[in-house]
């Protein structure tokens, strides 16, 4: 246990004198297990968010209930946002090890009641229960990875995460086909449970936190203001993820949701200002570095729907590429992300987390800006080198943000930190998957005179008039296109907020060295 000490006077480039993180949990020997059960839990929250896209036909066939089962997905969206924030603040709190315990038993039961589920509503209900359980995993392991080693290691072991998120996402309509195909839907959530039990042994076997100081009071947790997230959080994600899509936009039931998530986070304000231990405090908006990342982040959030969602129904049907062809395409940039976000420390220790971060995203931008530019219809390597740069890209441009804003908080602020990052990439996908559907949309409506929803075209390609056929492509191409100019807008906002608000060199606390692997 080391004293805590200070960086020389204006470190955070405002005079302002910074002190020492707390001591972390760095044994070498307990390292390596921990790192293991870090990724397998990754795996299990990334994988969950795709494995049940393949196995639709066989679960609606035995469950019914099709005209609801894009809740299968919401659901667990929804549960994993709003519940960020809440675990962030429980982590430091009580601290990051019974957290982390809780959400992999929660995640456990909820795979384990999905796989009895006796109809859609019960699935669904199911799904939530995991969410629950995704929400505490995705913030506790990016904390702990944070917590386990000193900042110059800290690319590794992220580049390790993101790793593992890639491949889990990309595997997981795949593994999801195979199970729901040769064996049964239900063995998709079965899968879980030894790959839980393992990570779980590991890490209540593993893992020693720091002694942590008895506190002055008694801990309050703030049930109030959690509640009042979670609301929040229910109302706005359900009006994005479901408007346009179960109701119009302009529909009472937008308006409603709307509305209600509008007056949510108004009381939500109120009552995290007048809590003694707010679930998202202040200070989160406050500090310069912090609110920046997290706009910045979620921009983020928002610009990746433009690949993750539309580029495999643009290469299926303005290249004609089959499911398979149209993976790959999407797949190159989840092999570049990893390794250019394990090298960026190269970069940052040089010039600087925010300066590392500025370059990523002005590349990114240029990619995106450069995408409506591809010939028509083109070949498949075109999009696909595009995407592998802007892998590298945004490998350079979000690694740096969150491994430089843990370095700005001690011990004791770094799960709240953390999780207010990823809550805000959060919102800003399922704010990114609203918007970027009704340009889509709308753009299509335009080309075809009224018919417009992506899906339908998409599924009209399949067996086209010939003359219809390439109308129909070059409506889908630019529905597209638009849509990548908006993911080029909000990566211009990420710049903005990056230039504007962080500080030049972001107010890194001291650290004693950590041991080496």
């Amino acid at each position: 246990m080391t004293e805590p000490s200070t960086t020389p006077a204006g470190a955070d480039g405002t005079g302002t004198p910074v002190t020492t993180a707390s001591p972390t949990p760095r044994t070498a020997a307990r390292r390596g297990p921990v790192v293991a059960a870090l990724m397998l839990g990754m795996g299990l929250a990334a994988i969950d968010g795709t494995i049940v896209s393949t196995a639709v036909p066989q679960i609606v066939g035995d469950l019914g209930g099709l005209a609801v089962f894009s809740w299968l997905f919401s659901g667990y969206l929804l549960a994993v946002t709003v519940t960020l924030p809440v675990y962030g603040k429980l982590s430091d709190t009580f601290g990051r090890k019974p957290v982390l315990i809780a959400g992999i038993v929660l995640f456990l039961i909820g795979s384990l009641l999905c796989a009895a589920a006796w109809n859609m509503a019960s699935l669904i209900a199911f799904r939530v229960v995991q969410g629950l359980g995704g929400g505490a995993l995705q913030g506790t392991v990016q904390t702990i990875a944070a917590d386990l080693y000193p900042l110059k290691e800290r690319p590794k072991i992220q580049a390790r995460l993101s790793s593992v998120w890639a491949a889990s996402s990309v595997a997981g309509p795949a593994v999801g086909g195979l199970l729901a195909g040769y064996a049964d839907w239900r063995w998709i959530f079965l899968i879980n449970l030894p790959i839980g039990l393992v990570a779980l042994w590991l890490i209540t076997r593993h893992l020693v936190e720091p002694a942590r100081p008895e506190p002055r009071t008694r801990p309050r947790i703030d049930w109030a203001g959690a509640c009042a997230v979670f609301a929040t959080g229910a109302l706005l994600i359900t009006a994005l993820v479901q408007g346009g899509v179960a109701w119009p936009w302009l529909s009472a039931p937008s308006l409603a949701l709307l509305g209600g998530a509008a007056a949510c986070g108004a009381l939500t304000v109120l009552i995290e200002r007048r809590a003694a231990e707010p679930i998202i405090p202040g200070w989160v908006w406050r500090r310069r570095t912090i609110a920046a990342v997290n706009l910045s982040l979620g921009a983020l959030g928002f610009l990746m729907v433009a690949p993750a969602v539309f580029l495999p129904t643009y290469a299926q049907s303005v290249l004609g590429l089959g499911p398979i062809a149209a993976g790959f395409v999407l797949s190159t940039w989840t092999v570049s992300w990893p390794v250019t976000a394990a090298l960026s420390n190269r970069i940052y220790t040089r010039i600087g987390f925010r300066l590392t971060a500025v370059l990523g995203i002005s590349a990114a931008l240029l990619l995106l800006l450069a995408f409506p530019f591809l010939p028509y219809p083109g070949q498949a390597w075109q999009p696909a080198l595009l995407m592998f740069l802007l892998g590298g890209a945004l490998g350079i441009f979000q690694l740096p943000l969150i491994v430089g804003v843990q370095a700005t908080v001690p011990y004791e602020e770094r799960g709240t930190t953390t999780a207010s990052v990823l809550f805000c990439r959060q919102v800003g996908q399922s704010v990114g998957a609203a918007l970027c559907g009704a340009v889509a949309n709308a753009v299509l409506a335009s080309r075809l005179g009224g018919f417009g929803d992506l899906d339908a075209v998409a599924e009209a390609l399949k067996n086209p008039a010939e003359e219809a056929a390439d109308q129909l492509r070059r409506a889908v191409d630019a529905a597209v296109d638009y849509v990548y100019l908006g993911a080029a807008g909000a990566a211009a906002l990420a710049l903005l907020a990056l230039v504007t608000l962080a500080p030049r060199r972001f107010p890194v606390l001291k650290e004693a060295a950590g041991e080496e692997d």
